[in-house]
């Protein structure tokens, strides 16, 4: 396991920026159903297509904005869809259609099971509300606050930058940093004083980007070193590494 400096963490950092999905709770898990199940039903009306995969999640769809993944994948298969709007159905082809229809996809699923929390995250969050260091939640989702209400940790977190704050205050999505700064303007902490947690390449690579004090990169299945190549300052395979250290 790699470590840090004999700096207690709460004197060296002021505040973390946590992304939602794979860092804190496992919905990625719902999310890469929901695009799988979204992108195989569209694939299937086109021929000489092979099945998306979760290769391709990783390479084109993960930790981005949701309709920046369905463009990214479908230019990666040589498919070209008109962009549409916000507010095309979920049967429209569109980038937006298609966006629009795996949104609902996750949130059947979401309503139907549920979500809890990773055990070492909760554990990390509790540690970090005692030593009193500042924390957020930075996610490109439109859905984070109800994923949040779901897992029970909509108090944690006073700070909320999700896609629909980007859309309303025009911030790049990741892997741009202006998510992750607003996110550190926010709490009224500096981005040198601040760590961003962050499982997906287009996340870390936004950390990377924005001078953070440190980059931890959580390994759920991207790996650990690819997210060091791409900015990573450490990689720990689950929080609860962090909770280890700090109690």
């Amino acid at each position: 396991m790699e470590t840090m400096d004999s700096t207690p963490f709460d004197e060296k950092f002021h505040a973390v920026l946590f992304d939602l999905d794979g860092v804190l709770t496992p919905t990625a898990l719902i999310h890469m159903r929901a695009w799988e199940e979204m992108f195989n039903e569209e694939l299937a009306h086109r021929e000489g297509q092979d099945p998306y995969t979760d290769e391709d999640y990783f390479a084109y769809v993960d930790g981005k904005p949701r309709y920046d993944g369905v463009r990214d994948f479908l230019a990666s298969r040589g498919i070209t869809l008109p962009e549409g709007d916000p507010s095309d159905v979920p049967d429209a082809e569109t980038i937006c259609g298609l966006g629009n229809r795996k949104n609902d996809l996750f949130n059947t699923v979401l309503a139907r099971d549920g979500i809890q929390p990773y055990p070492g995250s909760r554990r990390w969050v509790d540690l970090l509300h005692e030593r009193g260091v500042a924390m957020a939640v930075v996610s490109s989702s439109r859905n984070a606050a109800a994923v949040l209400d779901a897992a029970g940790m909509s108090e944690d977190f006073p700070v909320l930058v999700d896609g629909n704050r980007s859309k309303a205050e025009n911030l790049s999505g990741k892997p741009a940093p202006d998510t992750y700064l607003r996110g550190a303007d926010l709490l009224g902490v500096s981005a040198e004083q601040c760590v961003v947690v962050e499982d997906a390449v287009s996340g870390v690579r936004a950390g990377a980007a924005g001078g953070f004090g440190m980059v931890l990169g959580v390994n759920r299945g991207v790996g650990a070193d690819r997210l060091r190549e791409v900015g990573a300052d450490r990689v720990v395979d689950d929080l609860d590494e962090m909770a280890e250290e700090m109690a």
